[in-house]
């Protein structure tokens, strides 16, 4: 999902935080080099949890294999294109975002289940949007597989509405695209 271009280094990433939320501990800021290791630990144990049951273990090995490696999370992260949620030295959340053709897509947004159901995932896209703002993109795309009925209800609260299907064939679950259009002053 993320093309591999290592035109920026880490030091172009936007490490602002977030306030911790009092409730919770968990900040969300801008990923950084030392976050490599939570980023793929996040990806692994989400995909597995999440999309075994609705693709199979073989979907899971080849995204695994494809998105979520040391070189396209790093590649991400210098690109400042990579935001992370953390509770104290703990990398809880991610998203993952950028420019594609004209659209702003939010390519991966995922919480580990045990911090479901605390905002962690609402704020993510908050940051998301913001960065959407600043970069003057008018709307948010993204996908999500069919049966991912978490994910559905997720983008569905925050503004986003069905675009249109891929069907990937070889028997997969469709990919469903959703859009948020954008305005001056939105938030998550």
């Amino acid at each position: 999902m993320i093309a591999a271009n290592r035109e920026h280094d880490l030091e172009g990433a936007d490490v602002s935080t977030t306030e911790p939320d009092p409730t919770d501990g968990v900040a969300v800021r801008g990923a950084v080099g030392d976050d490599l290791t939570g980023i793929l630990s996040v990806g692994h144990r989400t995909w597995l949890a999440t999309y075994e049951p609705i693709a199979g273990p073989e979907y899971v090995a080849m995204g695994l294999a494809k998105w979520w490696t040391s070189d396209v999370v790093t590649d991400a992260i210098r690109k400042g294109r990579t935001l992370v949620a953390v509770d104290g030295d703990d990398v809880v959340g991610v998203a993952t975002f950028g420019p594609q053709d004209d659209a702003f897509v939010l390519w991966k947004l995922y919480v580990l289940p045990g911090h479901h159901g605390h905002g962690i995932g609402s704020r993510l896209m908050e940051a998301v949007v913001e960065r959407a703002l600043e970069s003057e993109h008018p709307r948010i795309t993204l996908s999500y597989l069919e049966g991912n009925q978490q994910a559905a209800r997720f983008y569905a609260k925050h503004g986003f509405v069905e675009t249109h299907r891929e069907t990937p064939g070889s028997g997969l679950p469709e990919s469903v695209w959703m859009a948020r259009d954008l305005k001056a002053g939105d938030s998550a």
